[in-house]
């Protein structure tokens, strides 16, 4: 009985620790999110996990911390890394190791080892988690135009230009998405390209090492970003100038987009620079923006179509697929702009959530 309860007491701890990080991990009645827990961390990995801290560090400075060998602790941070349970960073030769939040972060990294259970956990969790992350004045994520949206728009920021993020980039992964990978166990899958998201820097070697997705030329990013305009998916990348990753999203599958679309106001919780706007002279009423729009925006009002500005996220998809060119993108009112790098998005969240 002692032992049920001290592992009991490591999950809670464990899980209060999550929660801290600036995505959280709040609990529920029902406890799922402490079966998420116990499914990816053994007792020893949970013990180690509270070692450690949101910066990266040496093994030396995490093991005279918890007390611990060297040896022992490299040992197991290794091992948690390669499960997908912390992020390990090499700078100079050197491994750095920092725990990490669950989303964007453990929840991704675990692409390769997820099963039907761990899907069907998520699917349970996702609306708990999801929340929090919308109601924070920061997001972590931002909805960017696909390219060809942008190419009548005025005055487009650097951030908002898909492409030139992408070019400025020296490490680049192409990996799976893992919300369609979930759905896929799911028995609930869309059809959509199944490897469809980018990363980039520390995070694409991250994933490198991990075997987490392929290294990928500009060209091959590039051409990645085309099918995904074809598919009429979302891009989002982490909510700043300087990006880690974009993420080619659809509402069918993605477990912010999905749970979004129920709401009757999408636009108040996606961070976005535009809305579409529809020319009603222009406009033949073809439907094809309606039957591509994400968000369900594009609705019938009296005889005519229109875009309704709650609804509306900006991602631009039904833009380049209109034969009339009857919809543009216009800045949104009140669109700010995002954070310079993710971490100052993830310092700011912390303050924001009275964390700091």
């Amino acid at each position: 009985m002692a032992e049920v309860v001290e592992e009991k007491d490591i999950y809670e701890r464990l899980r209060e620790f999550v929660d801290a990080m600036p995505g959280g991990f709040p609990a529920t009645e029902n406890g799922v999110e402490l079966k998420i827990l116990k499914k990816l961390f053994a007792p020893e990995d949970a013990v180690m996990a509270l070692c450690l801290s949101r910066q990266t560090e040496p093994v030396e400075s995490i093991a005279e911390r918890c007390g611990m060998e060297v040896v022992e602790v490299e040992g197991r941070l290794e091992s948690m890394a390669a499960r997908g349970l912390i992020f390990k960073q090499v700078q100079e030769g050197r491994a750095l190791y920092r725990a990490e939040q669950y989303v964007v972060g453990i929840y991704e990294f675990q692409i390769p080892t997820m099963d039907r259970e761990f899907a069907e956990m998520m699917e349970e969790y996702f609306l708990y988690l999801g929340m929090p992350m919308l109601a924070n004045p920061t997001k972590q994520l931002r909805t960017i135009p696909v390219h060809s949206a942008l190419e009548m728009a005025p005055a487009v920021a650097a951030y908002d230009r898909v492409r030139e993020l992408v070019k400025e980039q020296e490490t680049i992964v192409i990996n799976d998405c893992v919300c369609r990978k979930q759905q896929r166990l799911l028995g609930s899958e869309c059809g959509r390209p199944f490897e469809g998201c980018l990363g980039f820097g520390p995070m694409a070697e991250f994933y490198l090492e991990r075997g987490l997705g392929r290294r990928a030329s500009v060209e091959e990013a590039l051409e990645l970003l085309d099918h995904s305009e074809e598919a009429g998916q979302v891009l989002q990348p982490n909510n700043a100038q300087h990006i880690d990753f974009v993420c080619s999203c659809c509402s069918c599958c993605c477990g912010v987009l999905k749970n979004l679309k129920l709401f009757p106001n999408p636009a108040e919780f996606i961070e976005s620079s535009y809305q579409a706007q529809k020319d009603r002279e222009k406009c033949v009423e073809c439907e094809t923006c309606m039957e591509r729009c994400p968000m369900d925006a594009i609705v019938v009002a009296g005889e005519e179509m229109r875009v309704d500005p709650a609804r509306c996220i900006g991602c631009g998809v039904c833009v380049p697929s209109c034969p009339e060119e009857a919809i543009s993108l216009v800045p949104k009112e009140g669109a700010l702009v995002p954070p310079m790098n993710g971490d100052e998005l993830l310092d700011r969240i912390l303050v924001e959530r009275g964390l700091v």
